[in-house]
């Protein structure tokens, strides 16, 4: 059975494009093509398409709230975002939302067929450029994890040096500001070093400035 596809595209001249190249692959079928989010929503549920490419800057609804309304509709049709917006909201509200896979309309012919087979197969196809850019979010989540998880370790008094230090206080400033030695100062901060586990003034802001 052919991999039958549907398109959610408001510019004429692309979705005509795009259902010739589909047309012409091997193991593909053209389903139906609609210029907004509110027709594709009242005419693909009689269709059920294998797979919708779905574009996000539509006219009306946006594509993220249409792909989020078809996935209650139609749960077992896949949907790959087919877009020009590269930025990491898009891409993680489109995904949220239930899209399978994130493709940009530059994509070449071969790929954008190639990337189809894989969302059928149950695959999340992205360009290399997009799944650099959820790997370096889930990255900087994790690292902002981390930094909280280790600045809960610190005692009230060490943050307060710490929040210190990141305002460009010297150790003498920070015992008069506390009202403390400067050997304890010098106490307080080899603990932050050793419980933030750095060994440099700016590591440890940074993994402040980094909560």
């Amino acid at each position: 059975m052919p991999i039958t596809i549907s398109i959610v595209e408001d510019n004429e001249k692309l979705r005509g494009t795009l259902a010739k190249v589909i047309g012409r692959a091997d193991g593909f079928k053209f389903a139906s093509d609609y210029g907004s989010a509110e027709d594709a929503l009242a005419g693909l549920p009689k269709v059920k398409p294998d797979v919708v490419l779905m574009d996000i800057n539509l006219p009306g609804m946006n594509g993220v709230e249409c792909v989020r309304q078809l996935k209650t509709l139609l749960p077992a049709t896949q949907v790959m975002m087919l877009t020009v917006y590269e930025d990491t909201e898009n891409i993680f509200n489109a995904l949220a939302a239930g899209a399978s896979g994130y493709m940009l309309k530059r994509t070449p012919a071969k790929e954008l067929i190639e990337a189809i087979h894989e969302v059928k197969r149950g695959g999340s196809p992205m360009t290399t450029h997009i799944a650099r850019k959820v790997v370096q979010s889930f990255q900087k989540s994790a690292g902002q994890q981390q930094a909280a998880n280790e600045l809960s370790e610190l005692s009230e008094r060490e943050q307060q040096v710490l929040d210190l230090l990141a305002q460009g206080l010297i150790y003498k400033e920070i015992a008069d500001k506390l009202q403390i030695s400067y050997e304890t100062v010098h106490t307080y901060i080899r603990r932050i070093y050793e419980k933030l586990q750095v060994r440099t003034r700016t590591e440890a802001v940074a993994k402040f400035l980094q909560r």
